[in-house]
């Protein structure tokens, strides 16, 4: 049996992975998984993150940033086995990035005009790897909603933007008539993204977070669906779409009061 008890508990978490991953006598489900089968599990355990904050229940929060904290020990154990990098290097990876974009912390310089300082230094660090476009490092994989806003905001950047809320809003009337006009379920597609984005770019110069907008909206949905329901007997099935009206009008009214 792995003896963890009087060992720090990263130390501790490290050795269990380490022993889960251990050929001899470890998980098979462990052994077999890679970088890539794993990181739908870091992306889903971030988002219970979220939740969990969005539910302000702090035992909550502390058991999902457990299971994201494995995450990062799952992948550097697969990274370790391959003899690529270890848990200290990300630690030691991410401790020198944080002490170089803060010189003014752990630096001789001051604090004036630190946002330009912390721009300047990511640009530094994007240049040792060759000339990239502004829009590098947005990832992929973030919810599109998300992405979008973020290469938004890097093109802004470089002044690539709206002068004021008028463009991006006559925008989306603009996409919207595309969406109208489209001939075929190719070029609706198409134009749907582009409205999408245009919207995403309005809320963004209005100053509104267009992922956490949707999120809360997602949530007000399911909340007012679910007490439609209930107001109809448990289901909304069968009803003629009048009446599932009347209870969604009836729903809000009450939310109003």
């Amino acid at each position: 049996m792995l003896e963890t008890a009087t060992q720090s508990p990263i130390d501790r978490l490290l050795a269990i992975m380490r022993q889960l991953r251990n050929p001899d006598g470890g998980c098979e489900w462990d052994l077999a998984q890679s970088f890539a089968t794993i990181a739908p599990y870091t992306i889903e355990e971030a988002y219970e993150v979220a939740d969990a904050i969005a539910g302000g229940d702090p035992a909550a929060i502390c058991d999902e940033l457990g299971d994201l904290l494995l995450q990062v020990v799952f992948h550097a154990q697969i990274a370790a086995d391959g003899g690529l990098f270890g848990f200290d290097d990300i630690a030691n990876a991410i401790s020198d990035k944080m002490e170089r974009r803060h010189p003014h912390i752990f630096g001789s310089t001051t604090t004036d005009d630190v946002r330009r300082q912390w721009e300047a230094i990511k640009a530094d660090e994007r240049s040792e790897n060759g000339p990239q476009s502004a829009l590098a490092g947005v990832a992929l994989s973030l919810p599109a909603l998300l992405r979008a806003q973020k290469l938004q905001g890097r093109a802004a950047r470089v002044g690539f933007d709206w002068p004021d809320t008028d463009g991006p809003r006559d925008k989306i009337a603009e996409e919207l008539a595309e969406v109208a006009e489209a001939n075929d379920a190719a070029e609706r597609h198409e134009e749907v993204g582009d409205l999408l984005f245009a919207v995403v770019n309005y809320a963004r110069k209005l100053g509104v977070d267009a992922e956490g907008a949707l999120r809360d909206a997602n949530l007000k949905f399911a909340r007012r669906f679910a007490a439609m329901e209930d107001r109809a007997g448990g289901t909304l099935a069968g009803l003629p779409l009048e009446a599932q009206e009347a209870h969604w009008q009836a729903v809000k009214a009450s939310e109003g009061r």
